[in-house]
C-alpha cells in the first residue's frame, strides 16, 4: 500500500480514539509508519533528503521505543504494509499532519494520565513526535529549495 493511504488510515484510527491503550497503540503505529517512510526515503528517496530521512528513521524509532509495543500482528502493522512511497512531497505533507495529531493526542493522554509511568511515556513520545515532525518539515523545505533551484 502506498504511504499516503497508510497515513490517512492512521489519522482516521488516531482520531477515532478510544481508551488510552487504544490511542497509545495508534501513536505507536504512527511512529512505526514514520520510521518506515524515513527508511524508504533514506534508501530510495531524492538524494537531498537522504540524511534527513535517516534522522527521521532514528527519531521515529525512539518514538516507538519509549512506548510499550502494542499487541499487533504483522498483518495489522501499517508500517509492514508500506510498499511504495509515491510522491515524496505528498507523503511528507501527510506525515507531518499525522505527527502533529500524534502530539495532540499524546498531550491529551498525558493530561489525563492516572499514573506517572503513562505520563512520562507520553512526554517522551511527545518529544519524539515533535522532533520527527521537525525533520519532516526540514525535508519539505529541502524539496522546495530544490524546486526553486531547478531551471524553468
Amino acid at each position: 500500500m502506498d504511504a499516503v493511504r497508510l497515513i490517512v488510515t492512521s489519522r482516521r484510527a488516531l482520531v477515532g480514539g478510544g481508551d488510552a491503550p487504544d490511542v497509545m497503540a495508534e501513536v505507536w503505529q504512527a511512529q512505526a509508519l514514520a520510521q518506515a517512510i524515513g527508511s524508504r526515503l533514506a534508501v530510495a528517496g531524492p538524494p537531498e533528503l537522504r540524511g534527513e530521512a535517516l534522522g527521521l528513521t532514528e527519531l521515529a524509532g525512539r518514538g516507538c521505543g519509549v512506548l510499550d509495543r502494542p499487541d499487533i500482528t504483522t498483518e495489522h502493522l501499517r508500517a509492514a504494509q508500506l510498499t511504495e512511497l509515491g510522491d515524496a512531497r505528498q507523503a511528507l505533507l501527510c506525515l507531518g499532519g499525522l505527527l502533529g495529531e500524534v502530539g495532540i493526542a499524546l498531550v491529551g493522554l498525558a493530561s489525563a494520565a492516572d499514573d506517572e509511568r503513562t505520563y512520562w511515556q507520553c512526554m517522551e513520545a511527545i518529544d519524539a513526535a515533535d522532533e520527527s515532525r521537525d525533520r519532516v518539515l526540514d525535508m519539505l523545505r529541502k524539496l522546495a529549495d530544490r524546486d526553486e533551484a531547478l531551471p524553468a
